[in-house]
């Protein structure tokens, strides 16, 4: 299967065991292979475009940033289409997006939105009762905390388990 798309994110694989099922079940990017994530810059380069001078570029973009402590706890919506955990701090996510985003001369989901939200996404397109559900289970329980150490490059496409991690990017030491 051949990657036609890429994107940047940030995995956090502190929070599969709370919203793993979840995410399998209510979020159509974790049956394509995506694990749980905040989305640095998606779409990145096409993949066929991907060589050394990007990686080098992307590395450099992240190297220059030091690791930083995150939590999740607050869920949030983007209408009713889409339930999410946001990042506590966001700017971290904010700056490094906008770091990638100017280096490459890339827009965040193509300008399609006005500003920067970081979030980790649960469910996306389910049914709202599905979606709601989830939203009470997901508050009931503690929050969950993590370091962020490293980002991905992941290639893939629309079909199933296609997404695949081409590039660890360690971010630099604090």
């Amino acid at each position: 299967m051949e990657s036609t798309l890429s994107a940047v994110v940030v995995p956090v694989p502190e929070a599969e065991p709370r919203v793993g099922a979840l995410r399998a079940a209510l979020d159509p990017s974790a049956a394509l292979g995506v694990p749980a994530h905040v989305t640095i810059l998606y779409p990145f380069v096409p993949p066929a475009a991907i060589d050394d001078g990007v990686l080098a570029t992307l590395g450099e973009v992240f190297a220059a940033v030091p690791a930083f402590e995150v939590g999740f706890s607050k869920v949030s919506w983007f209408g009713e289409e889409s339930m999410w955990w946001a990042p506590e701090p966001a700017e971290p996510f904010v700056a490094l997006t906008r770091a990638v985003s100017a280096r490459f001369g890339l827009l965040p989901y193509e300008g399609a939105h006005a500003g920067i939200t970081p979030h980790l996404t649960i469910g996306h397109g389910a049914p709202i009762e599905r979606l709601r559900a989830a939203e009470a289970e997901v508050a009931a329980g503690p929050p969950v905390g993590a370091t962020v150490r490293t980002a991905v490059l992941m290639t893939g496409s629309r079909a199933a388990a296609s997404w695949t991690t081409m590039a660890e990017l360690p971010l630099g030491e604090g």
